[in-house]
């Protein structure tokens, strides 16, 4: 039942690590040769494998572990893919069903550790109920906001017969998420787009959950009325980096021109983004001058954080593609003469170059590394980035560009170390030729490490770009910053030679120290055939500019010292 439902929902690719409670199941894969089957090292790695194969295909990833440990280790993915919207299908044994309870072997409530973390969950101690649970899972996972979910399997359901329930006649019409948003509103919104002076787009991942075709109409959207979009970091991709209108990502480390045009704006259109703290600053002072429309398929998220003037609640494929004809049918009226001032004065913002930082002939600056990394790679049309969680992050959201949804994976809402190795995984996975780029730091990416293993067992190119400064960097620049230089417990000082630590994997190792010499070991890096670690030794003690200060609003930023702002505060940086 298991193996044929998966068939059955267009499943190709399982990843999962077995134990007692799942052998049946694993018994069944290995009579089949429909689904491939990939062993990773952990249980957290498998989710976010899972993970990363979801985003950079728009296929549910599917996961499977046995009860107990392997269950409470997939918890930290659910959790990440439950902030994150990514749609994953997670299936976990359990003891036999009369064993519940009894503290058995490797027994955990996992329904009820998982409850908090996914979007929903199952037990299922009837055999007639499960290949239709399974169908009904996978349209949960992938239907509204999508979101991870769990089927958990006592041994003895998974060894016992009953009749199979084929797709076509699951039971899910209990849950339709509306998709067409409320035309009234739209039309409220359009007459909002018609007379408004300094408007912005403030995009997120809602739009590249809904499909190509809700990018396609935002760019086209976007184009047609000359408005400024900006993205946060879960957008990337929506609309392209190389289009005239846009601003870079906004938010705590966003650009300087997207910060303040959102704080300026007076009309904020918010397509598919839910308010993260990440992203609004101080409440009370966000965006204080702008009338606000939300257009989101998950009701929730509605007047959650930020109160709206024009919610909207629908699929944002089907309300831009309602909110263009609307506009159009009106006559495509935008305020120009708006526009152009508004325009005019992101320009200045602009002029800023919030980003600009000073190469050093001797030292590798994080920020030249991706910049470097960025020009030798950005002509591939088939190039994808993962990211770990830190500093290196950041920099790589704001000194990559992406033309296309789909090929960005980094863990937002919940910030997982140790997310993007295992995601590069999935993300190859799914795409076997193409160059799959996890952007990492020492330390996150050492969380997962074993995964290396994976990599190499399944022949997987993936390619681990170590940005090793031999500190957690992004705690170090808080406690710089904000705790008086205490770095409390922000370094290791037992860190491996990753060059022969690539090498005992059966990988190939890179170390590159001298900026004279990076350019070239990128390109080795690109070129191998088969997986690489590089280690890039770079500054120490660099921070990530721009930063809004905890507790400050938007139009409150530090930038670096390269920035053409004139007055420069102590640690090289200036609140401006």
């Amino acid at each position: 039942m298991v193996v044929q439902a998966l068939k059955d929902q267009g499943v190709d690719v399982v990843f999962g690590y077995p134990g007692g409670a799942v052998l049946p199941i694993y018994d069944e894969i290995f009579q089949q040769n429909d689904i491939r089957h990939i062993l990773v090292r952990h249980e957290q790695g498998a989710v976010h494998a899972a993970e990363g194969y979801a985003r950079a295909t728009g296929k549910p990833g599917v996961v499977l572990v046995t009860s107990g440990p392997g269950a409470t280790n997939a918890v930290t993915g659910l959790t990440d893919a439950l902030m994150d919207s990514i749609p994953i299908v997670v299936l976990t044994g359990q003891v036999p069903t009369f064993m519940i309870g009894s503290d058995a072997f490797q027994e955990a409530d996992t329904v009820g550790i998982t409850r908090p973390c996914t979007k929903h969950n199952w037990l299922v101690k009837d055999t007639a109920r499960l290949s239709g649970i399974i169908h009904e899972a996978f349209h949960v996972a992938t239907s509204g906001r999508p979101g991870p979910v769990l089927i958990d399997i006592p041994k003895d359901v998974q060894f016992a017969t009953d009749d199979y329930t084929p797709k076509t006649k699951a039971t899910v019409s209990h849950y339709q998420p509306q998709l067409k948003g409320d035309m009234d509103t739209i039309t409220e919104l359009v007459e909002a787009i018609e007379r408004a002076e300094r408007p912005i787009f403030y995009t997120g991942g809602g739009v590249i959950n809904s499909g190509p075709a809700a990018s396609q109409l935002l760019r086209e959207l976007v184009e047609a009325t000359g408005f400024p979009i900006t993205s946060t970091l879960m957008g990337l991709g929506a609309y392209p980096a190389s289009g005239d209108k846009w601003l870079g990502m906004l938010g705590m480390h966003g650009l300087y021109e997207a910060n303040l045009a959102m704080h300026d704006c007076d009309l904020m259109i918010n397509v598919g983004a839910r308010f993260d703290d990440r992203i609004t600053g101080r409440i009370d002072a966000f965006s204080p001058k702008s009338k606000k429309a939300h257009i989101d398929i998950d009701p929730s998220s509605i007047n959650k954080v930020i109160k709206t003037d024009m919610p909207i609640i629908g699929d944002v494929g089907h309300v831009l593609e309602d909110v263009l004809k609307v506009w159009k049918a009106r006559g495509r009226k935008v305020n120009r003469e708006g526009l152009a001032k508004w325009w005019a004065r992101i320009e200045e913002w602009r002029a800023v170059d919030c980003l600009g930082f000073k190469p050093s002939p001797k030292t590798i600056k994080p920020q030249h590394a991706l910049a470097r990394l960025e020009a030798l790679t950005k002509d591939r049309k088939d190039r994808f980035i993962c990211t770990e969680v830190g500093q290196h992050q950041m920099w790589a959201a704001q000194y990559m560009g992406f033309e296309d949804p789909n090929h960005w994976m980094t863990s937002g809402g919940l910030g997982t170390m140790g997310y993007g190795f295992p995601a590069s995984i999935g993300v190859q996975m799914g795409h076997p030729d193409a160059l799959v780029i996890n952007v990492a730091g020492e330390a996150s990416w050492l969380m997962n490490m074993q995964e290396m293993g994976t990599a190499v067992q399944y022949r997987l190119p993936v390619k681990q770009f170590i940005l090793n400064n031999e500190r957690l960097g992004m705690v170090r620049q808080w406690q710089e910053l904000l705790h008086g230089e205490r770095y409390s417990h922000s370094w290791s000082e037992a860190l491996p030679d990753f060059v022969k630590l690539a090498e005992a994997f059966g990988a190939k190792g890179i170390l590159c120290t001298d900026p004279a010499d990076l350019d070239d070991a990128i390109m080795e890096m690109v070129n191998h055939d088969g997986p690489v670690i590089f280690d890039c030794l770079v500054e120490k003690h660099e921070n990530c500019f721009p930063m809004i200060p905890s507790g400050e609003p938007h139009n409150k930023m530090l930038l670096g010292e390269a920035s053409t702002k004139d007055a420069i505060g102590s640690k090289g940086a200036v609140l401006v």
